[in-house]
């Protein structure tokens, strides 16, 4: 594992560096400014145009082609800056990479330079109220007609539905066959009739989640993305791209966590409190921990092609580690946190921080599901079912 960048990666990081100064304001003490839709959609074109879009895409569907540690340096420097995602998020890390893989030449050249450049955005349609955890559990179903299917079903969890053209929907399409058989992924338009989304609303007020009812939906055979029947590994390398450098992205976003959590402090006097140093002291440590375990699933990653287990290792100690954070921050401002709006330290930032922070153990794998993957898989423990 190497832990410093090679000349060219230096390079790359020094210019990603330089130009994201040139885009950004200046960050401030306080808490970041919040993006609209149509600045987050000018923010990807302009990534797009500088050639920050799609970095390990291959060249031939206008990416760089770059290994995974380029991208790994953009996601750090990125968070650090404190810039927002690109506005396809799903689709330039998930969806995107599947497309080149499985799809058609069609279904290629009609998505992947509109994910890139932000004008399509995409969610992932994969978790169901009965098959979260168990994906394969699946119960949409898509009913095979003349020309395409009619599917219906439920899904849930799924993020940024509301802005969504499209969806990577995973459904049943042969009922009879074992659960990891007879599924089949298309590419939904989200404008199609029958398509419903609805907003769940989490303890901070945010509707980033969403719930899809899809009732009598027809989907033509050319939304099909892979073979009929074979989504259950369409779905597998959309997941590992997932998992592919989201630890670094999410260790970056805990080092701005906790650089605000240092200047919470001071501002309210617990800098000489030391409980409050020692818990802080021991966040940072956890951080370097993060910090070098994300170095760690990055190097496996570059090694073998696929993420290993160190990134459920690192999504399960994260979660705790940002709910942490704000918690701490909450005791800091004391009876102050009982404020709220614009009488709030920072505008109610913290309140908001530890109200979000309780989906960080169900987003992304559930802190239950991630424990199961480590036991099994690191610790070599036999399966519990």
């Amino acid at each position: 594992m190497r832990l410093d960048d090679s000349e060219d990666q230096a390079a790359f990081r020094a210019g990603l560096k330089a130009w994201l100064a040139g885009q950004l304001p200046e960050s401030t003490p306080s808490a970041p400014r919040a993006w609209s839709a149509d600045e987050l959609r000018a923010w990807s074109k302009a990534l797009h145009a500088a050639g920050y879009a799609g970095l390990t895409w291959p060249a031939e569907h206008g990416g760089r082609g770059l290994s995974p540690a380029y991208q790994a340096i953009y996601a750090e420097e990125s968070a650090l800056a404190e810039a927002p995602d690109h506005a396809g998020v799903i689709g330039l890390g998930m969806v995107g990479p599947a497309i080149v893989h499985y799809g058609t030449d069609v279904q290629k050249a009609t998505h992947l330079p509109r994910i890139l450049s932000g004008e399509t955005i995409f969610c992932q349609g994969f978790s169901e109220p009965d098959a979260g955890s168990d994906l394969a559990s699946v119960r949409t179903r898509a009913r095979r007609v003349d020309g395409g299917y009619v599917v219906d079903g439920e899904k849930v969890w799924s993020s940024y539905a509301h802005l969504a053209d499209y969806c990577l929907l995973l459904a049943r399409t042969d009922p009879d066959a074992a659960k990891h058989r007879g599924l089949t992924c298309f590419l939904l338009d989200m404008r199609a009739p029958g398509v419903e989304v609805r907003p769940l609303r989490q303890l901070s007020g945010d509707t980033d989640f969403n719930q899809i009812l899809v009732n009598g939906v027809e989907i033509p055979d050319d939304c099909v993305l892979g073979e009929p029947g074979q989504g259950w590994r369409v779905a597998l390398t959309t997941l590992a791209h997932e998992r592919g450098t989201f630890g670094i992205t999410l260790t970056a976003r805990l080092a701005v966590q906790l650089d605000r959590l240092v200047k919470t402090a001071k501002a309210c006097g617990g800098d000489t409190d030391p409980r409050v140093r020692a818990e802080i002291a021991e966040l940072y440590v956890d951080l370097q921990g993060l910090r070098f375990t994300g170095y760690r699933a990055l190097a496996a990653m570059e090694r073998t092609g696929e993420p290993g287990p160190e990134s459920s290792i690192l999504k399960l100690r994260w979660s705790r580690a940002n709910q942490r954070v704000s918690a701490l921050a909450l005791r800091l401002l004391g009876a102050g946190a009982a404020a709220d709006g614009t009488d709030a330290f920072w505008g109610g930032y913290w309140q908001h921080q530890r109200l979000r922070s309780r989906a960080n153990s169900i987003e992304g794998g559930t802190s239950e599901i991630l424990r199961g993957i480590v036991a099994e898989r690191v610790l070599g423990l036999p399966k519990s079912r």
